[in-house]
């Protein structure tokens, strides 16, 4: 629904030239409409100027674009190449606008509210995902400070100070834009204050020397994920060098730990680890994902002084202690997202497992359980488990041998769950050749038949509208779910990992060749 205000407003900013001309005239509490109004229609020219002409104290991309009482569509997950490079060659123009300094208000600009989606609705159809936008800022940074120190510019030009917000994802490829930007925050009157920080592909001294750049006294979340090879030593490291007292979300790269080859050093390295990340007072998210963490689950989250309330430990070979340290713990109330995948649940600790479910019931928004050996035998208890989970919205089990009969029996509980929306289910079992083993290697993932899968998941849709549940989605995602950051850098994780390839196949032959 739109208000009269907001029609009118398109109606004012789809004459892009009427509407730049006329801004001057424009009441100041008008510029957030219009500049949701011209984000709506891809109003680029008329994003800029709103932008260069910004009347107010601060600019909150997430509050423009969300919700509002004049236009209940939320736009902030429209990451419009358009609009954004609009947005912030506005945010340039800005300070070089010759127009008195003493009439600049601005001081923040918060850009952490973008959401990046799969499926963009814009008309361009063209999105500047995370280290688009990551590359794009640093640069006008720096072109910014180099044009400011070779032109006359006004004095007062030099006073404006405006703290930009912003998430950073920073791979080998932007590395030393991003590095040249932080390292001229000072003098540039656009500061980028980094408040949550993603590193792919990097060697751990380029991620040890940025990461400082950043000021990590108002980093909220840190993202370490693929191709950075940290180990424990240079977590501990980490830790040692680097205060995060304000840091909320934690995810290391995989394999971090590794318990099956710990010497009586590392056990003191692990608790010593698990030490700092108490004093880290507001963590309360924590990913672990692919690393060997048997027995030590208790080593690391006793100390934490906050509940958690997101837990990633999937493929982490947790064993029954670990689950029972979990399952009885302050975090199993609070935990509002878990993911257990890669653990043989009804093998190893069946109960254990319904007793952690049952902790974090109330509260459990998303649940994750990909590859753990759920078979039609076990389908009545998981329903029994889910059954009290009423605000789960995201329930993920790919991977796991159930065959269609199980899945629509599942499929017609899932439809009570009133804040259910996303479902992520396996392939039938019954679809693969007889004799498939679990789990499936990626040789044979695709090898199943596809018609019957298609007339299956025709059958678990029918459910689903059956009940009134159109506003569930269910879907296979073979390969996992997506991954904006991934789909955004995929060339470059992919020549990387072709780099690593080829630099092991050399040693190998050079290994080989000298035993000969």
């Amino acid at each position: 629904m739109k208000s009269l205000r907001f029609i009118s407003a398109e109606a004012f900013v789809s004459n892009a030239e009427f509407a730049r001309k006329s801004l001057g005239a424009v009441a100041h509490d008008l510029f957030p409409l219009l500049f949701k109004a011209s984000y709506l229609l891809e109003q680029g020219e008329v994003i800029h100027d709103l932008v260069e002409n910004w009347p107010l104290f601060d600019f909150n991309m997430g509050k423009l674009l969300g919700a509002t009482l004049d236009c209940q569509e939320d736009l902030s997950h429209r990451t419009c190449s358009v609009c954004l490079e609009s947005c912030l060659t506005g945010l340039r123009d800005y300070v070089l606008n010759q127009s008195s300094p003493y009439m600049k208000k601005l001081k923040v600009v918060d850009l952490t509210g973008i959401k990046d989606v799969e499926v963009q609705f814009c008309k361009c159809k063209k999105a500047m995902g995370r280290w688009a936008r990551t590359q794009l800022l640093s640069k006008l940074c720096s072109e910014l400070l180099v044009y400011l120190q070779q032109a006359q510019c006004h004095p007062g030009t030099f006073e404006i100070s405006i703290n930009v917000l912003v998430d950073l994802f920073v791979t080998e490829r932007n590395y030393e834009l991003v590095v040249q930007a932080l390292l001229k925050k000072c003098s540039c009157p656009l500061k980028i204050c980094c408040v949550a920080f993603r590193s792919d592909n990097l060697t751990l001294q380029k991620f040890f020397y940025i990461i400082k750049l950043t000021d990590p006294s108002l980093l909220r979340k840190l993202e370490i994920v693929h191709n950075v090879h940290l180990e424990m030593e240079h977590l501990e490291m980490l830790f040692n060098s680097i205060h995060f007292p304000v840091l909320m979300s934690l995810t290391l790269p995989a394999r971090t730990f590794n318990v099956r080859r710990f010497t009586a050093t590392d056990e003191q390295m692990l608790m010593n680890i698990g030490e700092k990340m108490g004093e880290m007072s507001q963590l309360t998210e924590l990913s672990m994902s692919f690393s060997i963490l048997t027995g030590r689950i208790q080593n690391l989250l006793s100390p934490l002084k906050t509940p958690l309330k997101m837990l990633d430990v999937s493929n982490c070979s947790l064993n029954h202690a670990d689950m029972a340290f979990l399952a009885n713990s302050s975090h199993a109330s609070h935990l509002e997202a878990l993911d257990l995948s890669g653990h043989d649940i009804p093998e190893l600790y069946p109960s254990t497992f319904f007793k952690l479910l049952s902790h974090c019931s109330s509260v459990l928004r998303s649940l994750t359980l990909e590859d753990c050996n759920i078979q039609d035998i076990h389908v009545n208890m998981l329903i029994l488990g889910l059954s009290p989970c009423q605000k789960l919205e995201e329930f993920k089990f790919i991977g796991n041998p159930l065959s269609s009969q199980a899945l629509k029996h599942l499929f017609t509980f899932l439809c009570e769950l009133p804040m259910l929306k996303n479902v992520e289910f396996p392939v039938p079992r019954d679809c693969y050749p007889v004799g498939i083993t679990y789990p499936i290697d990626d040789a044979s993932l695709c090898r199943f038949d596809h018609q019957k899968y298609e007339r299956v998941a025709e059958e678990l849709n029918l459910i689903l509208l059956q009940a009134n549940r159109e506003d569930v989605k269910a879907s296979t995602p073979l390969f996992g779910s997506y991954d904006a950051a991934v789909q955004e850098t995929n060339n470059e994780l992919g020549a990387y990992l072709i780099k690593s390839f080829k630099e092991t196949l050399e040693k190998f032959t050079t290994s080989f060749n000298k035993m000969s």
